[in-house]
């Protein structure tokens, strides 16, 4: 999580999003950066507005914006299998080394997951909040250029990311029933996705409408 006190901006930071590159590149230029532990640096909206955004508020003034990026789902879980594919992962109860990207989404879809699959969900990451706390700018992963660019204005700073923390290269694809499936029963995922225009507009889902896995 990185905070602009001065430009009145919070960028939350969604895993397998690019955000530890951009904490890096932005790190000297922010009034706070929140690198440990996982829980905080990766807060999700409720938590940013139940610990965070008191604090600014009352220290900062009110006001604030909130900026994220989300990861096209399918893009997004094939990152995470990836991940932890990576080498010295071996024989981790989170491996996915001994199987495959569908056998992956599929663990991912049950209600149970087992730990490899347990990579939450992006849509409750950045699920609107009853007070009204909510991601204000929201950009697509593959939008790099309007991210930069709107940091660019909104900083006035140039920013060029380093390339970090990136999964092993891999040529995956999801057998159609598969994806159907995905489709199906992470709706919200896909619909958030879908509705992320230029420049980081989108219609936010409301309050508790990202549904339950079954």
């Amino acid at each position: 999580m990185l905070v602009f006190s001065k430009e009145k901006l919070v960028f939350l930071s969604v895993p397998k999003t690019g955000s530890t590159a951009y904490q890096e590149a932005l790190g000297a230029r922010a009034a706070l950066v929140v690198r440990d532990p996982p829980e905080l640096k990766h807060a999700p909206v409720f938590r940013y507005n139940r610990f965070f955004r008191p604090a600014l508020e009352k220290f900062c003034g009110e006001g604030f914006e909130i900026l994220a990026v989300m990861r096209e789902p399918v893009d997004w879980l094939g990152s995470w299998y990836r991940y932890r594919r990576r080498v010295g992962h071996e024989g981790n109860r989170t491996a996915t080394h001994d199987i495959s990207f569908d056998e992956f989404v599929d663990a991912y879809m049950k209600g149970n997951r087992p730990p490899y699959a347990n990579v939450g969900s992006q849509a409750k990451f950045l699920e609107p909040q009853k007070n009204g706390t909510a991601v204000t700018h929201l950009f697509r992963y593959e939008d790099q250029d309007g991210l930069r660019a709107f940091l660019k204005a909104r900083l006035n700073t140039d920013i060029t990311p380093p390339l970090r923390n990136q999964s092993p290269k891999m040529d995956l694809a999801l057998a159609a029933d598969t994806e159907a499936r995905l489709r199906r029963k992470c709706t919200a995922e896909f619909m958030l996705y879908d509705n992320i225009k230029a420049n980081g507009v989108y219609a936010a889902l409301p309050h508790g409408a990202a549904p339950a896995h079954r």
